[in-house]
């Protein structure tokens, strides 16, 4: 058997955080056992649907990179065959034509209980006139039904809990719960891994594939994802879509393996590659209780990735918040600058935020614009200092690191009671704008000796 899971995202909105660790898990269940990842569009609701949310879904998946196999499937085309078995059942004696009013169905409700079977044993001679009938189910009465899921374990419910459901409405359109069951059937899917808010929605699918007499897909339930405090994961708490993630600074590996630790673990591993996820991964590892996200955890696992990541890779993804953050994009020059420091900048930089901060000076040209700190450093006394100092850089015939720094020493010793601290702070402000900054000796080096030498004359002339 060829193991096949599914993603089925409704296209109303973003792309949640928990939607996208039920896409972390099928994908990677799949792919670790040589199975089948497929996506399907569930947009039968045409009046929530959005089409810039089925871009945003995509996106979604790409920067997660977790590929899929075959085309994106839409429900919604494929609901001809959907009210087909809906009539097949009919046909079968497993569904029946109900003709109750609106207002009758209220009257119901009204009363404390739901629809209550009455057109279930009806001969549909007794059918009214000018009334367009639902197909509903005939959901098992007596007794009860049991689930074996592969996280929460046996779960029970007795009949007298399910109702007669519709399945096909009054104008030939299908319903969720119909939907979802045949096109599971139609496109061969073995496990359905998904939140557990839909772990009562299993038992009425059950119901449908039973009468169907097709085979029911193993059930898997999630915990839910709660935010720091224990409360359901919302807003209040910080970003929930995909994309705000990608828009922070984090990469996609990052994201992956602390999605991936959100209610599954294997041994008291932190941090796993996808190469190590794809070996280890199954449905023993969730865990039954809810995940807390935890952003510092998330945090301290993007640092990581970016102190591994190959450097060239991550200026290219840097690229853009260059330009949205700073209005800067760096060309070929600047671009070898980081990359000369990026060693530096990866072991500080917890974000790619914090990387582009940190390494936009490289980018930038004379005059610099300076903040706050750094203009208050640049103060008489410091200025006096920088041009002391730019007349022994200018001396240096190997403008290295070290000659750099023991210079910055020179000056100190004889100027500032040899607090290298008070050169090398003025010397960063001229260089960068910022008080912040990898090296500032190993930054000169990498600017070279006119670049500094300009960048130092900009600073103490600036008016």
């Amino acid at each position: 058997m060829t193991i096949v899971t599914r993603f089925p995202p409704s296209p109303t909105g973003f792309m949640h955080i928990g939607n996208a660790r039920t896409a972390l898990f099928n994908w990677l269940y799949a792919r670790a056992n040589n199975g089948r990842f497929v996506v399907r569009i569930e947009d039968t609701d045409r009046k929530r649907h959005n089409e810039e949310a089925v871009e945003a879904i995509i996106r979604g998946l790409q920067w997660l990179e977790l590929d899929w196999d075959g085309e994106i499937v839409s429900q919604f085309e494929q609901q001809a065959r959907h009210a087909e078995v809906a009539n097949q059942l009919l046909e079968a004696g497993q569904a029946y034509k109900c003709y109750c009013t609106p207002e009758e169905l209220q009257e119901m409700r009204d009363k404390g209980h739901g629809y209550d079977r009455r057109w279930r044993d009806k001969d549909p001679s007794e059918a009214p006139a000018g009334v367009d009938p639902v197909i509903r189910i005939k959901a098992p009465i007596d007794g009860e039904t049991t689930i074996e899921d592969a996280v929460q374990g046996k779960v029970t419910i007795k009949h007298d809990q399910l109702d007669d459901f519709i399945i096909l409405r009054s104008d030939g359109t299908p319903t969720y719960m119909l939907s979802v069951v045949v096109d599971d059937h139609d496109m061969d899917i073995t496990h359905v891994i998904r939140g557990d808010d839909h772990l009562n929605n299993a038992f009425r699918q059950k119901i449908i594939f039973d009468a169907m007499g097709w085979d029911v897909p193993v059930f898997a339930h999630l915990p839910l994802i709660h935010g720091p405090d224990g409360g359901k994961f919302s807003k209040r708490h910080g970003a929930t879509s995909v994309e705000e993630y990608k828009e922070m600074g984090y990469l996609p590996e990052a994201m992956r393996n602390y999605l991936m630790r959100l209610g599954w673990s294997h041994g008291d591993e932190e941090i796993i590659s996808t190469e190590q996820a794809l070996e280890w991964f199954d449905l023993k590892g969730i865990g039954k209780s809810a995940a807390r996200f935890d952003f510092e955890k998330l945090e301290n696992l993007n640092s990581h990735y970016i102190t591994e990541a190959d450097s060239s890779r991550l200026i290219e993804l840097s690229l853009p918040f260059f330009e949205k953050r700073h209005g800067i994009t760096p060309d070929a020059e600047a671009q070898k600058r980081i990359m000369a420091c990026a060693d530096e900048l990866k072991s500080r930089a917890k974000t790619l935020l914090q990387f582009v901060d940190e390494s936009v000076f490289f980018a930038k040209s004379v005059p610099l614009s300076y903040d706050e700190k750094a203009t208050a450093l640049l103060d008489q006394d410091s200025l006096k200092i920088l041009d002391i100092l730019k007349t022994k850089l200018d001396a240096l015939d190997d403008f290295s690191n070290d000659n750099i720094q023991n210079a910055c020493k020179d000056v100190a010793k004889e100027h500032m009671e040899g607090k290298l601290g008070k050169v090398a702070m003025p010397l960063r402000a001229a260089l960068t704008g910022t008080t912040v900054s990898p090296s500032i000796f190993h930054a000169a080096e990498i600017l070279g000796k006119t670049e500094t030498i300009t960048r130092i004359d900009a600073a103490v002339n600036r008016g």
